[in-house]
């Protein structure tokens, strides 16, 4: 810090030069605002989860229909029946995009009833629909 004097004697006066000083404080200070984590206030709710089964039962990529050999059908794992399957499959046609069917009647499935299963899949227009597990039947021949 610099002292500065007016007089012609030589002799230096005792007032200061604060302009630096203001300034290197004005950079701390800055540089502790800065570095200072921002505070965040975060409250943790339980929310209600709402019951839409629907929602949660298909998938807007891809869904599976099983027909067991018990005489049951599956979407998605969860058993259905013909009525049921008609209003997903309606639910899926409307989706977009829509979402492919798989269909994998099991091999010793009642050929009626998957009979059924593809007239609700047809009555709904079904566009992307595939067969899968084709290769347990290689092996019935």
């Amino acid at each position: 810090m610099q002292t500065t004097s007016n007089n012609s004697e030589g002799e230096p006066m005792m007032e200061m030069n604060t302009t630096p000083l203001i300034d290197v404080m004005l950079v701390l200070i800055i540089m502790l605002i800065i570095t200072i984590p921002p505070q965040t206030h975060a409250v943790k709710l339980d929310l209600p989860q709402g019951d839409n089964p629907q929602q949660e039962i298909i998938d807007p990529v891809k869904n599976k229909i099983v027909v067991t050999q018990g005489n049951a059908i599956l979407w998605n794992g969860a058993p259905v029946n013909q009525v049921q399957l008609r209003q997903y499959l309606d639910i899926t046609q409307q989706m977009n995009p829509v979402p492919e069917l798989h269909l994998q009647p099991e091999p010793e499935a009642r050929y009626d009833l998957v009979d059924q299963v593809l007239v609700v899949t047809k009555q709904a227009n079904v566009s992307k629909m595939g067969f899968v597990g084709n290769e347990a039947y290689g092996k019935a021949f």
